[in-house]
């Protein structure tokens, strides 16, 4: 399946797009640009720079004004944030899902959001756990699961991933 995201936040935006699952969700492209190759198309703004993200297809990212926040809490709560992520990214939007937990913590004077959720295909459950974040002008998740069947064997050991990661400072 096709993954066309887009984050924003005021006229801060990042569009994304992969192989996971549709969603768009543009804003003002009344001087915008197309996209139309390997059997999908779409219209980005003028001026937006195509950047290379491991994974992902195609990534375009806004030059004039970047992600400009740095801290997570920006965008909302916990679980409001979770939610969004959840339904518009993390899940395709034929899963059913539901959210177990959200909750904040500070590490080295950084608000992380952590969450666990499930999500529901018709012939299996997946139990997810997932870390975001903003640091160095970027907006960084991390996120791990199983099957449902596996999950009370292995949940030890996604929650370690998930509590181990960590955004570094670096220079551009």
């Amino acid at each position: 399946m096709l993954f066309i995201a887009a984050i924003s936040s005021g006229r801060r935006q990042l569009v994304a797009v992969g192989m996971i699952a549709p969603f768009v969700s543009l804003v003002d492209l009344t001087s915008s640009t197309s996209y139309n190759k390997d059997g999908y198309s779409f219209l980005y703004p003028f001026g937006w720079q195509e950047v290379t993200i491991e994974g992902q297809d195609k990534v375009y990212k806004d030059v004039i004004e970047p992600l400009e926040s740095e801290d997570i809490r920006d965008f909302g709560p916990p679980d409001q944030v979770a939610g969004t992520l959840i339904k518009k990214v993390l899940a395709p939007p034929s899963q059913k899902t539901k959210l177990i937990e959200a909750k904040e913590q500070e590490v080295d004077g950084r608000a992380y959001y952590t969450f666990e959720f499930v999500a529901q295909a018709p012939n299996f459950t997946r139990h997810a756990l997932s870390a975001i974040v903003i640091g160095n002008g970027k907006l960084y998740t991390l996120t791990t699961g199983a099957n449902e069947r596996r999950w009370g064997k292995v949940k030890d050991q996604l929650q370690t991933i998930v509590e181990s990661f960590k955004v570094t400072n670096f220079l551009k």
